[in-house]
């Protein structure tokens, strides 16, 4: 489910399939400085900052425990820090609530994917932008051009999703009846109908089975290096985030302890500590 829009997600006035986006760019899409968050006596963000260029796929890991989805939920805006604050490019977004946050292209997605089990694939897409205009009763009695032209636009949208995505052999399946794979990208496809540049995933492949995993890499490359999408994921199987990422970013109780490229991270004895410490041997792998 993508988080706090609560499905009243607004159509995007166009959806340019041909926008691009650069992996590792300089710009700077996101920036977070110095956010701190306790729950009473338990430190679970301590000072950590980093930043999320556009264009890229920035990977966050860590034991479990470490903070990271505490993370997630401030940048989201579902917790409001103690201290620090939150910049979308150069616009403090700190305390802003998930709803705003969509409309100015930042959504989170959750480890479990809450769809409508009873609705199709394609239902759950075709539900996903909202203000249409046959929500409303008189536009569809006295504006049904508009109501038959809207809806046309959002089939059209729904049909390149499912293409894209390789999906449309479910278009008519009920979402709940879908494997824990399929449920991911059809949560992949209801952030393409939205119009996000920056889209925080709470661990994609939690669930997943091995050849659904590949598919699923695979959506996230091509949604980064053909539609300019910008991610920042939480993940714990390593071959995922050394296939994506780049940077890694790594926090261990609360704290940020390294940042750099996969093989940078695996030699850091911080990183190895972090992991043995919190009983995760063997997660991190083979260095190099």
């Amino acid at each position: 489910m993508l988080a706090g829009v609560g499905w009243h997600l607004a159509v995007p006035a166009h959806w340019d399939s041909r926008r691009k986006g650069v992996t590792g760019g300089d710009r700077i899409l996101i920036r977070i400085e110095h956010v701190s968050k306790a729950f009473g006596g338990i430190q679970a963000v301590d000072d950590v900052s980093f930043t999320v260029a556009e264009g890229s796929i920035t990977g966050l890991i860590g034991p479990n425990g470490a903070g990271k989805s505490t993370l997630f939920n401030i940048v989201a805006g579902l917790i409001r820090p103690d201290r620090g604050r939150i910049f979308l490019e150069d616009e403090n977004i700190t305390g802003q609530r998930p709803h705003q946050l969509f409309h100015k292209g930042l959504v989170r997605t959750f480890q479990v994917p809450h769809e409508f089990s009873r609705m199709t694939v394609r239902e759950n897409l075709m539900v996903v932008p909202a203000g249409q205009a046959g929500e409303n009763l008189f536009k569809t009695w006295f504006r049904w051009k508009r109501v038959r032209e809207e809806d046309r636009r959002v089939l059209e949208r729904v049909d390149e999703v499912l293409d894209f995505l390789e999906i449309g052999h479910v278009a008519d399946e009920l979402a709940g009846n879908l494997s824990g794979g399929q449920k991911k990208l059809l949560d992949l496809g209801r952030t393409m109908m939205t119009d996000a540049r920056s889209v925080l995933l709470d661990e994609p492949g939690a669930g997943v089975n091995r050849t659904l995993l590949g598919k699923l890499s695979e959506a996230i490359q091509r949604l980064n290096t053909e539609r300019g999408y910008t991610f920042c994921l939480i993940e714990h199987d390593m071959d995922l985030i050394s296939r994506l990422c780049d940077p890694v970013h790594v926090m261990a109780n609360g704290a940020l302890i390294a940042s750099g490229p996969m093989s940078a991270i695996r030699q850091d004895e911080r990183v190895r500590e972090a992991y043995l410490g919190g009983g995760a041997s063997g997660r991190m792998g083979a260095p190099g």
